[in-house]
């Protein structure tokens, strides 16, 4: 509570990049993880609880990645969005537009927004016709009793139609996010009188916090710093969609915040304002992390969530087929060096579904778990975790080449010459999935090389790749926009384009087949002589 009233306390908390995760488990195997909107709630109601102003804040991301989630917008999108209920208890009084929101389609962003009993904001996602905010509401004032207005503008990284299908943003248009808010903030400081200006960014950092040097290439997908350093009248910079975790910097006088990914912690601005002259002004600003570990899942949002979860762990526990051979991940860094039965049994699904002779994916993480002797669906969305659909795209041997050679920055040398992960795949954010196995040409990757120059072999079909040659490749529609940084296939001509999801074609392709076999034909391997 204030001490007095010239004097006002505001805690704004956030979480950002939930990604569908509700529950404190792992769906691989149910096991128990220190994550999840259901512990994050415990501590949002203990912040409540001390009393005071709290402003609750979800930066986007918030329906996809989970297959609770993906079960809910594929194949129960009946019932209202289960996100959006946990959050709707939980009284949060603003969603952003994140990237991934529109991974299923604008009709299921449209309902999830319909059911919301808060508004989603973004003043960069507008109507292509009109210019103007897409979601109707680009930011919302809030008062506190003592008549503190807290003016909060939605932001979305401007960077969505380089990864998303096109019929997904049909309509749309995304405005740079520097330029928005020097639209906006001023909008709220002198038309609304906002006394505190915070801005809820779905993007992250694109330059080092401290130095400014930058620490990504600067294509406008993260501008954090930028908004802190270029747009004046900002106090606080809430963001996102790096997944790191950021507390307790500021830049430019700005305090910014950052909790990572799913709800393993809540981010939290503390605020003390202080009225002179009849004005208030903000005498002292703060960013922590509160940690979910130890904090215990709220009772309330469990049983929201309960029906919800009930028919996805049937839907998981649904037997597919059998496997012959082995095709479990205990070593990431072994799948990504050499060809390897998981890899090569994705990317053959790939090139028989759409008839491609080449295709290329990747191993998304660190911990997809491989494949068991008896496969369930389970263990499909384990290991494809993203809603990703096809394409086949005609491009040329260079392409391929140049594809190749932004995959192999993947690798670096330690002191000792052993080939570990760059640094730049792991910070400020992994990016595992930015590096790509093929099937369908043979090729070899000399780490030792310096980048650019890694490519030492690649033939198609035992003949040289030629460069002007055009070859057909199936690949992911991320990648297939240039997702990643594979600017090399963007603006490719689709020869292809199939809207199923990847897991469902594995599942289709598995329950066709009844048995499937481990195989490895050594087409490519990584090497350091």
């Amino acid at each position: 509570m204030s001490k007095n009233q010239d004097e006002c306390e505001i805690v704004i908390v956030e979480t950002s990049d939930l990604h569908g995760a509700l529950l404190p488990i792992r769906y691989a195997d149910n096991g128990p993880a220190e994550l999840g909107l259901a512990k994050i709630a415990t501590l949002v109601r203990a912040e409540r609880a001390r009393g005071g102003n709290v402003i609750f804040v979800d930066n986007g991301d918030l329906i996809q990645g989970t297959p609770l989630a993906y079960h809910h917008a594929r194949l129960d999108p009946e019932p209202t969005d289960p996100m959006v209920t946990a959050l709707g208890a939980l009284g949060c009084d603003a969603a952003v537009v994140g990237n991934h929101e529109f991974n299923y389609g604008m009709g299921v962003l449209r309902k999830a927004m319909r059911e919301s009993p808060f508004p989603w904001l973004s003043a960069t996602v507008v109507d292509a016709a009109t210019g103007e905010p897409a979601f109707g509401r680009p930011y919302i004032v809030k008062e506190t009793d003592e008549g503190v207005k807290v003016g909060i503008l939605g932001l979305t990284t401007p960077y969505i139609p380089n990864w998303e299908q096109p019929e997904h943003i049909a309509g749309l248009s995304f405005v740079d996010a520097v330029e928005a808010a020097r639209r906006w903030v001023p909008v709220l400081r002198e038309r609304e009188g906002a006394d505190v200006v915070v801005i809820s960014y779905h993007g992250g950092f694109e330059r080092d916090l401290e130095s400014g040097e930058p620490t990504e290439p600067l294509t406008g997908e993260n501008q954090g710093y930028q908004l802190c350093t270029e747009v004046p009248g900002i106090d606080v910079l809430l963001t996102g969609h790096q997944h790191r975790q950021i507390a307790g910097a500021s830049v430019g006088g700005v305090t910014v915040v950052q909790p990572g990914t799913a709800g393993a912690a809540l981010g939290k601005v503390s605020l003390r304002l202080v009225r002179e002259d009849g004005k208030w002004h903000i005498a002292e600003k703060s960013s922590q992390l509160v940690s979910v570990e130890g904090a215990e899942p709220d009772r309330e949002l469990l049983a929201l969530v309960e029906p919800y979860e009930a028919k996805t762990q049937k839907w998981l526990d649904t037997p597919m087929g059998r496997l012959q051979g082995d095709m479990r991940v205990t070593d990431p860094m072994k799948v990504r060096l050499r060809d390897n039965a998981l890899i090569e049994f994705i990317n053959r699904v790939q090139m028989e579904v759409s008839g491609a002779e080449i295709s290329n994916t990747a191993l998304f993480d660190n911990v997809s778990p491989g494949f068991p002797p008896d496969i369930t669906m389970r263990h499909i969305v384990a290991n494809y975790i993203y809603p990703n659909t096809l394409k086949v795209i005609r491009i040329t041997g260079q392409d391929i080449r140049d594809a190749l050679e932004k995959s192999a920055e993947y690798f670096a040398l330690d002191a000792s010459g052993e080939i570990v992960v760059n640094p730049s795949f792991l910070a400020p954010k992994p990016q595992h999935y930015n590096y790509d196995m093929w099937e369908g040409i043979e090729y070899k990757l000399n780490v030792s090389r310096p980048a650019g120059q890694r490519v030492v072999q690649l033939t198609f079909r035992g003949q040289p790749l030629d460069p002007a040659a055009e070859y057909d490749v199936v690949m992911n529609n991320y990648r297939a926009g240039g997702g990643g940084n594979y600017f090399m296939f963007q603006g490719k001509q689709v020869v292809r384009d199939i809207p199923t999801d990847v897991a469902e074609l594995i599942a289709n392709y598995i329950l066709e087949k009844g048995t499937i076999e481990a195989a490895v034909d050594g087409n490519w391997e990584v090497v350091t002589d």
